[in-house]
């Protein structure tokens, strides 16, 4: 069964966080310059929440489209759905469409050690997918002969 730690080990270890102090406008800059859609909130070492477009676009849409000079803290998600390396895919995918969270942190304990997208999991999915239909077909291609097939030929 596919595991959260597997999916980060294709994902790769590149993480992007803010403080919750930082500035909204500052966080969209970020957001943008590394075409990702989450930041994770630390505060001291401690998670402390995520932030997404979706807590943006709701800010934006409360503020008439201004950025204006809010914090992070003001508008990130504060509890938001953590999963650990030893989370199966299948619970993941469960939680990310109960909670309609499309990012979730990967915590051992108090330390980050990533973040799954909805894009990661689905990669994942295909790609574990992709291998076991490759190995079925190479099992049948391999099919041994059996006795009444070889006689017969």
């Amino acid at each position: 069964m596919l595991k959260v730690s597997e999916i980060l080990q294709v994902k790769g270890d590149t993480l992007y966080t803010a403080t919750p102090d930082t500035p909204v406008a500052e966080a969209i800059q970020t957001m943008n310059q590394y075409d990702i859609g989450s930041l994770v909130i630390m505060d001291h070492g401690r998670l402390t929440g995520m932030l997404s477009f979706r807590e943006i676009i709701k800010h934006l849409s409360a503020n008439d489209c201004a950025v204006g000079s809010a914090t992070i803290s003001s508008i990130m998600d504060s509890a938001p759905v953590i999963v650990s390396p030893d989370t199966d895919a299948d619970k993941l995918r469960r939680l990310m469409l109960e909670k309609h969270a499309r990012y979730v942190p990967v915590m051992e304990g108090p330390m980050l050690l990533g973040v799954i997208s909805f894009y990661d999991v689905a990669q994942a999915v295909v790609s574990a997918q992709e291998f076991e239909n490759n190995m079925l077909k190479a099992y049948i291609r391999d099919w041994p002969v059996g006795d009444e097939e070889a006689s017969s030929n």
